[in-house]
């Protein structure tokens, strides 16, 4: 962060110093969880449903607060927009930032992931960490910046019409993208057009001399070049940056040549599954937009390593076992991609396939029909074993059962996430491979957390008593 007195940040957020400890200095990064709390930083105390952050601002270095604490304190009227305004004003006093925004239904964070590791080889660069896309998320994703900054990356996520609007006010770009439209969160927009409404807020906020990079496969994406005066840079099938000869190893983990004006580069990745693809072809774009060489940016995406966790992590116990933990967020394109990656290792390894699977959540009226489109999906693909986690799953078994041909798998469906995990345990095989996914709020990493323990403690006690083994 931009290090700045208790009175700079009054005056940039119309605050009140109390008490009269205007010469306190903020040099440390912002936050609104006290656990994250640092040394010199900013903590936003903000009011939510359970929790009231003011009451847990004591021992802080300093506050943003609606009300004073026991802690140096700007006093404004509502501290989330008083945070937002702090954000752009530390944007503005950047000199030479350059803002690359992105949002979709999905692959939002691996798009993110790649083109900050593209981006951080030709100057300072700054992220949005795991998935903090809101009205505090990019804010705070800001505030981490310095005036030594080149390039800021921010992903947008929104919930309704106006927000990501909002969001481009707080940091506007000079790039932004759009990966796809799907039908995540369409509980809280009702429809696929309303989210595409809502998604090119984005390239709305451009100035003519910005990139919208948009995505020319997606029907919904491609139309919104019509909503910007910025130059447009498409990506996918029939795109600009697009890809060719795509393969995947035994591991489901894609190669193939990526090209841009007529020149094309070979290209390696390590993350698992195919609709990575995509994701790189969106950061790639992104990358070229402002600059940098193409074939670098195949280079670069070969060596991006994965940098946020539950996200398509894949695992090997000791014993053989195959763990992908995509257990941060579930909707139905992302669930049957994650499944497909599933089948593919398990068709290339020769090992039994074992889908978890819980609860897809914000889907709205279309919950039902979503979670049954991806036991379809599964049984299509031939997975072996399916573990319906939850009532509110039960879709998904039903889909399974429906399938035409008639699916030969098993589907064990269970009352929650500790049932499942008993069945896993005691279940599961060295030869096997265990997808586990579904929408963070239902907390499956903890099977995939389990399975890998329980394999670690097993392997500690053969070596304790001896025994030898062969991985």
């Amino acid at each position: 962060m931009i290090p700045m007195t208790l009175q700079e940040i009054a005056d940039a957020v119309d605050g009140t110093v109390r008490p009269d400890v205007a010469d306190v200095v903020v040099s440390g990064p912002s936050y609104v969880d006290t656990r994250a709390a640092v040394p010199d930083g900013l903590f936003v105390a903000v009011v939510g449903e359970r929790v009231d952050g003011h009451d847990y601002a004591e021992g802080a270095h300093a506050v943003l607060g609606s009300r004073e604490t026991g802690a140096p304190t700007v006093v404004v009227a509502d501290p989330v927009v008083a945070l937002g305004r702090l954000a752009r004003h530390v944007v503005d006093r950047i000199p030479d930032v350059t803002v690359l925004a992105l949002t979709g239904s999905q692959g939002k964070t691996g798009t993110k992931d790649y083109l900050a590791q593209l981006l951080a080889a030709s100057g300072p660069t700054v992220a949005t960490a795991g998935n903090h896309n809101n009205e505090l998320g990019v804010p705070l994703t800001v505030l981490a910046a310095d005036a030594d900054t080149r390039y800021l990356v921010v992903e947008m996520g929104a919930r309704g019409v106006g927000h990501i609007a909002y969001l481009c006010e707080i940091a506007p770009p000079q790039v932004a993208a759009v990966i796809n439209v799907g039908t995540a969160h369409i509980g809280e927009f009702g429809s696929r057009g309303a989210i595409a409404r809502a998604k090119g807020e984005i390239v709305e906020a451009l100035p003519a001399d910005g990139t919208a990079v948009l995505n020319a496969g997606d029907e919904l994406v491609a139309a919104m070049a019509s909503r910007t005066d910025a130059r447009i840079l498409t990506f996918g099938r029939g795109g600009d940056i697009s890809a060719r000869a795509v393969e995947v190893d035994d591991l489901d983990r894609p190669s193939f040549e990526l090209g841009h004006a007529g020149s094309w580069h070979p290209v390696a990745l390590r993350h698992t599954g195919s609709h990575q693809v995509e994701n790189a072809l969106a950061a790639a774009a992104m990358a070229v937009a402002v600059g940098l060489p193409v074939e670098r940016v195949a280079t670069a995406l070969s060596a991006a390593a994965a940098s946020s966790p539950k996200r398509m992590e894949l695992h090997e116990r000791a014993d053989g076992l195959l763990v992908i933990n995509d257990s941060y967020n579930a909707n139905p394109a992302s669930t049957t991609s994650a499944v497909e990656a599933l089948s593919v290792i398990g068709r290339r390894r020769g090992r039994r396939t074992v889908a978890v699977l819980g609860e897809m959540r914000e889907l709205g009226e279309s919950a039902r029909a979503g979670h049954v489109e991806v036991g379809v999906a599964a049984a299509a693909l031939g997975i072996d074993v399916v573990v319906v986690v939850g009532e509110a799953a039960a879709g998904i078994a039903d889909g399974l059962r429906s399938a035409d041909p008639p699916w030969r798998g098993e589907v064990i469906v269970t009352a929650g996430r500790d049932e499942a995990l008993a069945w896993v345990r005691e279940n599961v095989a060295a030869g096997d491979v265990v997808l586990v996914k579904a929408s963070n709020g239902v907390a499956l990493w903890v099977i995939a957390e389990q399975l890998l323990a329980q394999g670690q403690a097993h392997d500690q006690a053969e070596r304790s008593q001896g025994g030898a083994r062969t991985v």
